[in-house]
């Protein structure tokens, strides 16, 4: 299993940055997809970019691509998003989540393991 904690959430301008960070702990914790996923009011959760602590492959969804950056620090244990450029659209809850290996990664249902949440907010 592994547990995962986000910070670094806040409220921000647009046009500024925010990094996200997601602690991962547990006994397999480098065996997962580590993925941001994030949930708009009244929206579905929508998977943003996911890294493969193995290796570091990455994928971005279209509208991460160019502007939302992940990234690991394996001695950490720490995965990162970057975001630049924010947008209000962006305002949302961010989870950090963790889906098997053995898979892709690349859908949301296959991530079995959640963080709480953090909330980035971005005014216009």
């Amino acid at each position: 299993q592994v547990q995962l904690v986000e910070s670094g959430g806040g409220l921000v301008q647009a046009g500024g940055s925010l990094r996200l960070s997601c602690a991962a702990s547990g006994s397999t914790w480098n065996k997962y997809i580590i993925g941001w996923v994030r949930q708009a009011p009244g929206k579905e959760r929508e998977l943003a970019a996911a890294i493969r602590w193995s290796g570091g492959s990455t994928y971005y969804a279209d509208f991460a691509r160019g502007r939302f950056t992940i990234s690991r620090d394996r001695a950490k244990a720490t995965v990162y998003l970057q975001i630049e450029s924010l947008r209000p659209e962006d305002t949302a809850v961010y989870f950090c989540a963790a889906a098997s290996d053995k898979g892709v990664g690349v859908m949301v249902d296959e991530y079995d393991y959640w963080g709480q949440g953090t909330q980035v907010t971005v005014s216009s």
